[in-house]
């Protein structure tokens, strides 16, 4: 899968994604990664690509021509045609596990980071396929977004993971949140690991932690839980519980 994250600030990108096993699997070409410099794609010698809004108001704008000609060179680059494009914006959708998973299906996924007051609305108009949003506050730009994106979309991506099923019993699997896990020592300050876990016996071990993937749902993410496909069994514990 290949990420075109559309900056004015590709370092902070880079520096942030070419880690871990983000930046494993780009070192064995599971994906790509390309920070493009808006500021490359500026019309003047200062590369500035901010002006003030039409109207008044506080702060700056980005300018639509550098945003435009930074998305048409990704185009002319890639495919030659119309690519999805995610503005990151607090008034966009929140993004979500199901959104991950439905974009890691796209081959190309373009990004694009706002920065002061927002972009030119008529460039958003033009390339912008997807308003996303992490959360509802206001950040400084859209890198760290980006960044968020990228992690969660690229752990999808098959081989990105060690091991593959890991990303399908994680949180948000099912509308639960992922059960409590344990490591050694079996004991650790007077707390121990509870016994089922020691048992080896598999099916109880599996009933055990969707107990309590649905016990910390209840607790944590009570709307989450409502969203969740229970058994008849399972809403009898869950409102005994």
């Amino acid at each position: 899968m290949n990420f075109h994250i559309l900056t004015l600030f590709p370092e902070m990108v880079m520096n942030g994604l070419n880690t871990s096993i983000i930046g494993r699997a780009v070192s064995r070409d599971l994906l790509s990664i390309d920070a493009v410099n808006i500021r490359d794609y500026a019309f003047n010698k200062h590369q500035s690509v901010d002006d003030y809004p039409y109207g008044g108001g506080a702060g700056m704008l980005m300018q639509a021509e550098p945003v435009y000609l930074a998305y048409k060179a990704v185009e002319e680059k890639v495919a030659k045609r119309k690519l999805r494009v995610v503005y990151l914006s607090p008034q966009g959708d929140t993004f979500t596990q199901k959104m991950a998973e439905e974009m890691a299906q796209e081959k190309e996924l373009v990004l694009l980071c706002g920065h002061y007051e927002g972009i030119d609305e008529r460039v958003l108009e033009e390339i912008v396929t997807d308003y996303v949003s992490i959360g509802d506050y206001v950040l400084t730009g859209g890198e760290l977004p980006a960044m968020v994106m990228v992690d969660t979309i690229s752990r999808l991506v098959p081989g990105v993971l060690h091991n593959d099923v890991s990303a399908e019993f994680e949180s948000f699997q099912d509308n639960l949140l992922e059960y409590p896990q344990y490591s050694r020592p079996e004991e650790w300050r007077g707390k121990k690991v509870p016994e089922v876990l020691l048992s080896g016996h598999h099916a109880k071990i599996e009933k055990w932690r969707r107990e309590q993937s649905i016990l910390r749902t209840k607790e944590r993410r009570p709307d989450l839980l409502e969203k969740c496909e229970l058994t008849e069994e399972e809403r009898e514990f869950t409102q005994k519980a």
